[in-house]
């Protein structure tokens, strides 16, 4: 992809305002630079190192396929240990698929970083987005490595958000504070992704750094348990990478009290102010879906079990028909009927119902009385819209979101390695 395919106009549903004002993180440093992987005259390489004593966690995609950085990272990410840590990416190429090259690749790479930093090599988590099957130009990050430590800044996390993006429209980030124990907890994230979206762990690439004090095994349930209701819960085209990975990691440089039980007061502080980060950072990975016009809530009550509603939801979110008919504004409600039974959930033709936000479509195996075309086709007329399903048999409920499915998704993805 050229570079100035990489520029495309930002998204209609981007968040106003631009890159978030993000808490800084005690004990976390920033750098990007151009390295030339791929592109040209952007940011394209990013580099964050984290303090002595910092905690990771991560999540890595199932993909029988994966890349070699996540194989290495996912053999490096159970250790635990008092010295620093760090995080290099670059974009343009995911070192996927490259059989013996992709392997010395990220070792050329992780051993230049341990180099640079100081930091073990075995505490260095590499990962590569972009295109698959081509051998990764290490040489060129590691030429600029001395270049790239010499630049880390507190302040720096911006300019690596905008280094990991491939066919994203605009950086993502996302931040929030809590309070623990009267002391203040920050957290900052950043993701990339916007095309070959869909969960089996997280999706895409995300780094998300806070200063909180929290033993590793609290902060891999953590982890686990918050991917499941935010990246795993967003799909742009059904697509899962080959590289997706989400690395969390704790400085400890907070003065609040430790975390230490999952079930504790401190916990649920923290928990919900990290679990508003990913789902903030999740919801702007659809927001800039390739080609979406559309941000789509897709929510599925009345199921037998959660994952029955589960398998609904993602039935309609990844339906081609129901998102183009989103995309032509269309409140084609039939194709959601279809959906729904193809789902391979338990369902009754005679007990669901189907809404357009607060308009009811369809209820007791018909159309309802009170609909009219006009009215839906007004309300698909809106840049967000709720699709909401209930099945009329038991308490299970699971909410997706995805996009529209746009003629410009065809365009980027036609003409991504030219």
């Amino acid at each position: 992809m050229s570079a100035a395919k990489a520029s495309a106009p930002i998204s209609p549903l981007a968040p106003k305002g631009g890159f978030p004002d993000l808490p800084v993180i005690e004990g976390a440093a920033f750098a990007a630079i151009e390295a030339g992987v791929r592109y040209s005259g952007r940011l394209d390489v990013m580099l964050a190192t984290l303090a002595p004593g910092s905690v990771i966690a991560g999540v890595f995609t199932r993909s029988s396929t994966r890349a070699a950085p996540v194989l290495d990272c996912q053999d490096k990410i159970g250790g635990v240990s008092e010295s620093g840590a760090a995080f290099i990416v670059n974009s343009g190429n995911a070192n996927a698929f490259t059989g013996s090259n992709g392997a010395d690749a990220v070792d050329a790479v992780t051993s230049a970083v341990a180099g640079a930093t100081g930091v073990p090599e075995q505490r260095v988590f590499s990962a590569s987005t972009g295109v698959i099957g081509e051998p990764l130009p290490h040489d060129r990050i590691t030429a600029r490595l001395a270049e790239l430590a010499a630049g880390l800044s507190k302040t720096g996390i911006a300019d690596a958000a905008r280094a990991i993006m491939t066919t994203d429209t605009y950086p993502k980030g996302a931040g929030a504070t809590a309070r623990i124990g009267g002391k203040t907890v920050s957290i900052s994230g950043i993701a990339k992704g916007s095309g070959m979206i869909a969960p089996d762990m997280a999706t895409m690439l995300v780094y998300i750094f806070t200063d909180a004090k929290i033993a590793k095994p609290v902060l891999d349930q953590m982890l686990a348990e918050l991917t499941d209701t935010t990246f795993n819960c967003i799909t742009v085209d059904s697509d899962t990478s080959t590289s997706d990975t989400l690395l969390l990691a704790a400085t400890g440089r907070s003065e609040a009290p430790e975390i230490t039980d999952i079930n504790g007061d401190n916990a649920a502080a923290f928990h919900s102010a990290l679990g508003g980060v990913m789902l903030d950072l999740a919801h702007q990975v659809v927001r800039d879906g390739e080609g979406a016009t559309k941000f789509i809530e897709v929510a599925v009550t009345g199921a037998e079990s959660d994952g029955d509603a589960r398998k609904v939801a993602l039935s309609i979110a990844n339906s081609p028909l129901v998102k183009t008919a989103i995309a032509g504004e269309d409140p084609n409600w039939g194709r959601i009927v279809m959906a729904v039974g193809k789902s391979g959930a338990v369902a009754d033709r005679d007990l669901l119902s189907i809404r357009f936000g607060d308009i009811l479509v369809a209820e007791k195996g018909w159309v309802s009385t009170g609909y009219s075309e006009e009215a839906g086709a007004g309300y698909m007329k809106r840049d967000q819209i709720v699709i909401a399903v209930d099945l009329g048999l038991g308490q299970g409920a699971s909410s997706v979101w995805t996009c529209d499915l746009t003629h410009g998704y065809i365009t980027i993805n036609a003409d991504y390695r030219s």
